[in-house]
């Protein structure tokens, strides 16, 4: 069988934009299983629904700001932060698999890898989960209010070594969408 005949349109001049018109068609192909329309027809079908899923699992995990007051000191990724508060936050082009958390003032940051995480039930607040290690708390998942789906923290070879020796137990931190500041300023 001969290979997939290429034909590659020359570069042309639209006003001010350029646009190149690269084809790969195997002629054999499509007189014998169709015409090339049903062939485009096909692609874009499947291409819609690509597009359509991954929609769907962007709106799964969390989006936006966040800004919490942790009440004590804790782990986020591979950094320790004190008592206070912070802004919760994807990162851009990410996939929505890296989150930084910062301080209000953007002095101290750290990154940590997600992934989606189903909570046994529909949460009624916004909110961190944190799991409690003896005195030691490490930042474990984000929950957005009504949204059962959001984002578990993956644990870091710190934590699965504490979490071998001690009982988990699990502490919930409400959180503010948004600037906090500019809430409670409004207030």
């Amino acid at each position: 069988m001969a290979p997939p005949e290429e034909v590659f349109a020359a570069t042309e001049k639209k006003g001010e934009k350029f646009s190149m018109v690269i084809e790969n068609v195997d002629k054999r192909y499509a007189s014998k299983n169709g015409t090339r329309g049903r062939q485009l027809l096909s692609l874009f079908a499947g291409l819609a629904l690509v597009l359509t899923i991954g929609a769907s699992n962007a709106k799964a995990q969390i989006v936006g700001d966040m800004v919490a007051k942790v009440p004590f000191e804790f782990h986020a990724g591979n950094s320790d932060f004190p008592a206070g508060e912070y802004r919760i936050r994807s990162v851009d082009d990410s996939g929505l698999d890296v989150m930084q958390i910062s301080t209000m003032d953007g002095s101290r940051s750290a990154l940590f890898q997600v992934q989606e995480s189903d909570a046994a039930a529909t949460p009624t607040k916004s909110e961190l989960i944190f799991n409690k290690y003896g005195d030691q708390y490490f930042l474990a998942k984000l929950y957005d209010e009504g949204e059962r789906i959001g984002s578990e923290v993956l644990k870091t070879r710190d934590e699965e070594r504490i979490s071998k020796n001690v009982a988990l137990a699990q502490e919930h931190v409400p959180v503010q969408r948004g600037n906090a500041t500019k809430q409670s300023a409004a207030r």
